[in-house]
């Protein structure tokens, strides 16, 4: 057994000694068809395109993403040829909602927006979507859900959002075909068409956000600021925009420790299923160092300003930030 692993995955490396023979770790975007060509798996990440021009002729029988988005996986490609293929759907999505929740608490400090107050639109209702959704109602805010494709009775149309959210958060997956595709969801007839000058949060996928129409809505003042978590074409990112937007992360938010690690068994979990093999012990993420005493405010826990100064001050440091991030830990017993 063979298995090529993204060297940025963090927390995974005795477990995958444990089952294969041989493992190769490698930065997932310089991944090539002539590095596979005799793996029998792949665990990746966002940055290895899995399609034909990687994976052709080779003797991979199995890819595993490490991430709830599996747009970087040619899935079509994949199961026309034999090849199975599995992503982690809600492994990160707490992780996610400590980031916009923390976001949240400083929009209300930095701004003087009242959460209780306020309303908040939540665009997609997943996994991510719910537990954002959840946070929201926790912090006593009125909470708008616009999810078409699940269409639960209760949810609003986008045009509710546009009319009456002080805050407007993203969490769908990024689409570019059918009624309710989602490549630029928020363009400039979107920003053209808000009432109440909204905060605008994106920590989906960089493309649901139209870079640009952010960028002159700040300008012009339909929207009051952003966080913007993801962003097209990352990691060369619109540095114009990352100089407006309140917080500009390097696609962090789903980078906890507890996030990364479900994503590790989940991977490890589908990987020993196909091939039939026995599962090694489940990773668990690291402590918080020993000094480190909790008081209960969640900001100590996160601040994601702390990662935005980061790539303000570096924004060239994109993956860097990334593959290095430090230790993060949600909300719970250490």
């Amino acid at each position: 057994m063979k298995i090529i692993v993204d060297d940025k995955i963090p927390y995974i490396r005795d477990a995958v000694a444990a089952i294969a023979d041989e493992a190769v770790y490698l930065p997932g975007a310089a991944i090539t068809a002539a590095d596979v060509r005799d793996a029998d798996a792949l665990i990746v990440r966002t940055r290895t395109r899995c399609d034909e021009a990687l994976l052709g002729g080779s003797r991979v029988r199995f890819v595993a993403t490490a991430t709830i988005g599996h747009d970087h996986l040619d899935t079509g490609y994949l199961d026309r040829a034999g090849i199975a293929w599995t992503n982690c759907p809600g492994c990160n999505a707490a992780s996610v909602a400590q980031y916009v929740r923390s976001s949240l608490l400083l929009i209300a400090r930095d701004f003087g927006l009242c959460l209780r107050a306020a309303t908040i639109g939540v665009v997609g209702c997943g996994h991510v979507g719910s537990l954002v959704a959840a946070a929201a109602r926790e912090l006593g805010m009125r909470v708008l859900v616009c999810d078409p494709p699940l269409g639960r009775p209760g949810f609003v149309s986008l045009d509710v959002l546009e009319r009456e959210a002080d805050v407007i958060t993203f969490h769908v997956p990024l689409t570019t075909a059918g009624p309710h595709a989602t490549y630029h969801l928020a363009d400039s007839a979107f920003f053209g068409r808000l009432r109440r000058r909204p905060f605008i949060i994106n920590s989906s996928r960089g493309a649901v956000v139209d870079c640009v129409a952010l960028g002159a809505a700040l300008d012009g003042g339909s929207v009051r600021q952003a966080v913007i978590d993801t962003w097209e074409g990352e990691p060369a990112i619109d540095r114009r925009l990352l100089d407006k937007v309140y917080i500009g992360t390097p696609h962090i938010a789903g980078y906890s420790a507890d996030g990364k690690v479900n994503a590790d068994n989940m991977s490890i979990a589908a990987l020993c299923r196909f091939f039939g093999l026995t599962p090694p012990p489940k990773i668990l993420p690291p402590p918080l160092p020993a000094d480190f005493v909790y008081t209960g405010d969640p900001l100590q826990l996160y601040n994601p300003l702390t990662d935005s100064a980061a790539l303000k001050a570096s924004p060239e440091s994109f993956e860097r930030l990334r593959g290095d991030y430090p230790l993060r830990r949600e909300v719970g017993p250490f």
